[in-house]
């Protein structure tokens, strides 16, 4: 750790810093110290780059990246906000060494110490993929050593897994050497890629030089893309384990859990990490951080005098959010009324969503293809880039938003109406029939809210909810944090069931979850579905076949389609097979079919690079509209159209395009254009269409 200079900060946040661990490009590492003096390693950015609004924004997702994953191999993010105009993000800080000092200092791991890195370093990208993202820069640098074994660090690049997430070639840094050949080439990345970053880096752990060398940065990524790996020195049977991380094919490459197994690490391997030069090592910085914190006292900021008077209901732990003392909940009222709130169960009836009059600017016949739909309002740079999905519910439309928490913004203007901050937007928000959003906090607690003026209403701390799935009439259905899912009573707040999830789908759920017919469908990012009777959580039936494609299902009456390798028409009752419709013969065995869009009169889905419109009856496609939408792109229909977003990188800037075809023969009819983005999602109510790209959220009008 190196002293503070001059223009370094005394104070971000809580964080009292103490030096400067490193310095890059972008910004600077800090070690801080909080009141209860507890470390952590503070990222700064550079304050002549502080008016880069695109850098400025990576730094907030790259604290939303890390905070969604929940794993014990990674530094987890203790908080993030902007200081003075300078984002920060702060994380534990690991006293360890980073993988390429180890290896620099100490030479090659050998055997079995190599195999313990290799299985810790999977379970690692298990569970970032499990939350639906992608790490892009795994390397020895951004692995450290400590003494309860390997964690991954550095989420700066870090982006979605599910969505749409391609780039062009130089858009995205990849580290020569450890970027697979498709971050390479620009081209759409998979969780598999993570895969061939971890090849790469156990060569190196192995040997002490690199998989994939050259002159300069061109030439090393020319190896990556056409060469051979060099495993010079490395043990035959352990080249036999590197080497399908390192296939050029990302389809050839293991999934974590195949290389956990193969690896196979002999009991007591790990004991790298608490015995011999490299633990010693890590155990004399451990020393050192404790040295740094005992002398000294922390000024505590002062606490909160005015307490919130909360009136408790004893059955099922309810509590009443109402009242003039939950600003720090309710943030902008819809005309800041100061009228007294009511009960937390006295619910006002839904607001009828604005019907936004269908866009007849230019049409012909009625549609032309040399109009574009007419944007009505943007809300600029200040969502969550990996916000839950948009939510539409009756005069407004909730999405996380990059300050923290989520909030609602007027549908008909995109003006801001309220805010509650301290929801956890990786938990998800659902609508409750339209007459409320409910969503949890960090402590789990479940919070709900009237859509229109956010006034607080009823309030479940026994729910101990992590990720919200579903609602219907009757209930809210979520996984609490250990793994169990819930159900809590609408009408009293109270929880009706508690099961444990099985084993086969833990810490794989994804949300929202869709209901039908008093069946919960849950789906996970590898394929698998599982679905319970919503009176009691029993398991009615599960489809266990493995895809590398994200499930989304979707309920029409008494059927659920199922996306992946087919589209499935299954029974809901017992997940008996009604159809399955495979792809053209034109398309490759990378396409899958994207999630259905299930409608009273046909389903929609993506596949390939267009949208197939089928019969509901016997799954025959009725139509294919071709060039309009990317693999696995949600469909929506609004208007005399569906709509859906394909990433264009054909022209000299990229972009990312909402296209749309006419419902009635899947004629391509108009198409919006937007900057090319990392991450977008789409939605549609009250012909309006929604678009999600980056941190901004856009209204279209449909026609």
């Amino acid at each position: 750790m190196k002293p503070l200079g001059t223009g370094d900060p005394l104070r971000l946040g809580p964080y009292r810093v103490l030096g400067v661990l490193g310095e890059g490009g972008m910004g600077k590492v800090y070690v801080g110290q909080d009141g209860a003096g507890s470390l952590a390693a503070v990222k700064v950015l550079r304050p002549e780059l502080t008016h880069d609004t695109n850098l400025a924004q990576r730094f907030v997702r790259e604290a939303q990246a890390a905070q969604a994953v929940r794993s014990s191999g990674i530094a987890n993010v203790l908080g993030a906000w902007t200081e003075g105009g300078r984002p920060w993000i702060a994380t534990e800080f690991l006293a360890g060494l980073t993988l390429d000092q180890a290896v620099d200092t100490y030479g090659p791991l050998d055997g079995p110490a190599l195999r313990a890195l290799a299985s810790a370093l999977a379970r690692t990208l298990a569970d970032i993929h499990a939350a639906g993202f992608i790490h892009r820069d795994l390397k020895p640098p951004n692995i450290v050593l400590t003494s309860s074994g390997p964690r991954v660090i550095d989420f700066g690049i870090a982006r979605p897994e599910h969505g749409l997430t391609l780039t062009t070639t130089g858009q995205v840094p990849v580290t020569p050497g450890y970027g697979a050949p498709e971050q390479v080439l620009g081209q759409r990345v998979a969780p598999s890629a993570d895969v061939f970053s971890l090849g790469a880096v156990l060569a190196y752990a192995a040997s002490g030089r690199r998989a994939y060398e050259g002159s300069h940065v061109a030439a090393v990524q020319y190896e990556v893309v056409h060469g051979e790996p060099r495993l010079d020195g490395i043990a035959p049977p352990l080249q036999a384990l590197i080497l399908p991380c390192l296939a050029k094919d990302p389809g050839a490459r293991p999934a974590p859990a195949q290389i956990i197994q193969a690896m196979a690490a002999p009991k007591g391997a790990d004991r790298v990490w608490r015995r011999g030069p490299i633990a010693d090592a890590i155990k004399e910085r451990e020393a050192g951080a404790r040295r740094l914190t005992a002398p000294v006292t922390m000024e505590t900021a002062p606490s909160v005098t005015r307490r919130r008077l909360l009136t408790g209901l004893a059955a099922g732990g309810v509590v009443l959010a109402g009242g003039g003392g939950t600003a720090a909940w309710w943030i902008g009222s819809r005309a800041g009324s100061t009228k007294r709130q009511s009960g937390p169960f006295d619910i006002p009836p839904a607001v009828r969503m604005p019907v936004q009059k269908l866009d007849t600017k230019g049409v012909k016949e009625p549609f032309s293809n040399d109009v574009q739909p007419t944007d009505l309002w943007e809300v600029a740079n200040e969502a969550d880039a990996y916000s839950r999905p948009l939510l539409p519910v009756g005069d407004v439309i909730v999405f996380g938003v990059a300050t923290g928490g989520v909030a609602a913004f007027d549908i008909t203007s995109g003006k801001r109406r309220w805010t509650a901050p301290h929801l956890r937007t990786k938990s998800g928000y659902l609508s409750l029939s339209d007459r409320l959003v409910i969503g949890a906090d960090g402590k789990g607690v479940l919070r709900t809210f009237v859509p229109s003026t956010g006034e607080p209403k009823w309030t479940c701390p026994a729910a101990e909810a992590a990720t919200l799935l579903a609602a219907d009439e009757d209930a809210v259905y979520f996984v609490t944090k250990d793994n169990k899912l819930r159900s809590v009573n609408r009408s009293e707040a109270k929880v009706r069931w508690t099961v444990p999830v099985p084993v086969d789908f833990r810490g794989k759920l994804l949300n929202p979850a869709v209901i039908g017919q008093g069946m919960l469908v849950m789906s996970t990012l590898d394929g698998t579905v599982l679905v319970v009777h919503t009176g009691n959580g029993r398991t009615a039936w599960t489809r266990l076949d493995h895809q590398e494609v994200t499930v989304r299902p979707s309920v029409s009456n008494d059927t659920v389609y199922i996306n992946g390798k087919y589209l499935d028409a299954r029974r809901l009752s017992d997940g008996e097979k009604i159809w399955s419709t495979r792809l053209g013969d034109w398309e490759t065995d990378w396409d899958k079919w994207g999630p259905p869009a299930a409608y009273e009169d046909a389903v929609y889905a993506s596949a390939g690079d267009g949208i197939r419109y089928l019969s509901k009856k016997d799954g025959k496609v009725l139509w294919n509209a071709f060039d309009c939408a990317d693999s696995g792109s949600p469909v929506v229909r609004q208007g005399h159209a569906v709509w859906a977003l394909e990433f264009d990188n054909s022209a000299n800037r990229p972009a990312l395009l909402v296209n749309s075809v006419r419902v009635s023969d899947g004629e391509r009819a108009r198409s919006y254009q937007l900057p090319q983005s990392d991450y977008a999602r789409l939605a549609a109510a009250g012909n309006r269409v929604f678009v999600l790209h980056d941190s901004s959220v856009i209204a279209l009008a449909a026609f």
